[in-house]
């Protein structure tokens, strides 16, 4: 049987990540909290922002800009988007 976690993005019992996605407590932190789902979709976001934004993954702000940004997305408080992106609705 899947492990199961209550998603804070999503607010209910959802399957949950197979290992923690980080080293350390924040990565502990979102392996308790966060479902396969959201993770999924904070990727996809992710992405998006890391693209539009040309961040790159070796400057430190870059780094402490996406984390900011994955803490508002699953704490479901106003985070960035992709410029003229319009989600699916689902």
């Amino acid at each position: 049987m899947s492990r199961t976690v209550n998603c804070k993005k999503y607010g209910k019992e959802l399957p949950g990540l197979v290992v923690a996605p980080y080293p350390g407590p924040k990565g502990q932190e979102i392996y308790e909290n966060v479902s396969q789902q959201a993770w999924k979709d904070w990727q996809t976001l992710q992405v998006m922002l890391i693209n539009e934004k040309q961040l790159s993954m070796v400057n430190g702000d870059d780094r402490k800009y996406l984390q900011a940004e994955m803490d508002k997305f699953f704490n479901n408080e106003d985070h960035d988007h992709a410029e003229g992106y319009v989600p699916e609705d689902r």
